[in-house]
């Protein structure tokens, strides 16, 4: 698992190394090596490694799709248009 943050120093005598590149669950969730582990302010989801391109190429379509209806609600209503409604080309 690799983090932008630390969340607290261990005792490094406290840690024992046991497996590594192996299935775990957390939650009822299984989650395999090589998988990849998204997590925002509303949650973290887990998506299998076999699938991430397809998930990443969703998942920049309904936000492009967003920031557009976005727009439109901005534009409708005359407010200045920001980062969240100003789409990049796919």
């Amino acid at each position: 698992v690799w983090s932008y943050f630390v969340s607290q120093k261990m005792d490094q005598a406290r840690i024992r190394y046991i497996e590594k590149d192996i299935p775990i669950a957390i939650g009822g969730v299984a989650i395999y090596p090589g998988d990849i582990i998204v997590a925002d302010g509303d949650g973290v989801i887990v998506v299998p490694r076999a699938v991430a391109r397809d998930v990443a190429k969703y998942a920049s379509r309904e936000l492009y799709n967003d920031k557009n209806a976005r727009r439109e609600k901005y534009e409708k209503l005359g407010w200045e248009l920001d980062d969240s409604v100003i789409n990049k080309e796919l």
